[in-house]
């Protein structure tokens, strides 16, 4: 039988996070144990076994309740290779070495399980409600894969003032600090907005990650291919 599916195969990469496309996350479990997006398992080979990880302390469960913020996340375990998605959205890479990097709760869906996380309030935020202004910032040393709705931009904070949408920000780089911009102006009030009037600004060295969405609407998530060496760097 004659068939175009070859092109299908499984990759050989041998890392511990690989992209078998850019829907789709391989993770071999025998360099390393993870936490995934809670149902986000779509195939596995080996020996392999899934637990509720928890929130890992009564702190981060607290935080959780009150922002809404944080998917719900297992812990992944055993010998063999587990393949990771999450409604077809796009999978991104990014490698921490010892420094941090800050994710919408909805976009993470799988990291090491080495890397430690809390839930933040986004930089000058305080006072200010609404989706995006909590997010997981993540740190240690290991993978992390991103979630994006559509292909997204990196932009380089330093090069310019840059501004996006709280939730259409979808990543940040540990060395960028955060802000809230507002647009506020009589027009609003009378129905002749842009319906953009709250912004988040960011300023210093380091990149934002940015998805031609705001959030896919009625998604189950609470809440990639690969940017590589752009996110790697």
């Amino acid at each position: 039988m004659k068939t175009t599916l070859a092109q299908f195969n499984e990759t050989t990469a041998t890392e511990a996070f690989s992209l078998q496309n850019h829907k789709l996350l391989k993770v071999r479990l025998d360099a390393v144990t993870v936490q995934a997006r809670l149902g986000s398992m779509v195939a596995y080979q080996g020996e392999v076994g899934f637990e509720h990880a928890g929130t890992g302390g009564m702190g981060r469960l607290l935080k959780r309740a009150a922002t809404g913020e944080g998917a719900s996340f297992m812990k992944v375990t055993g010998t063999g290779e587990v393949f990771l998605a999450d409604e077809a959205q796009d999978v991104h890479l990014a490698y921490l070495e010892g420094d941090r990097l800050t994710v919408n709760g909805r976009n993470i869906l799988a990291f090491d399980a080495g890397i430690d996380w809390d839930i933040e309030r986004v930089q000058g935020a305080a006072g200010v409600m609404g989706a995006g202004l909590f997010n997981v910032e993540l740190h240690g040393t290991g993978w992390v894969a991103i979630l994006s709705d559509g292909p997204p931009v990196l932009l380089d904070v330093a090069s310019a003032p840059t501004f996006a949408d709280a939730q259409a920000a979808i990543a940040w780089s540990g060395s960028v600090k955060t802000s809230m911009k507002t647009d506020f102006k009589m027009k609003n009030l009378i129905g002749r907005g842009s319906g953009e009037t709250l912004q988040m600004a960011f300023s210093g060295t380091g990149w934002v990650l940015v998805q031609p969405s705001e959030g896919r609407v009625g998604s189950h998530s609470s809440g990639g291919g690969g940017l590589g060496g752009l996110l790697n760097g």
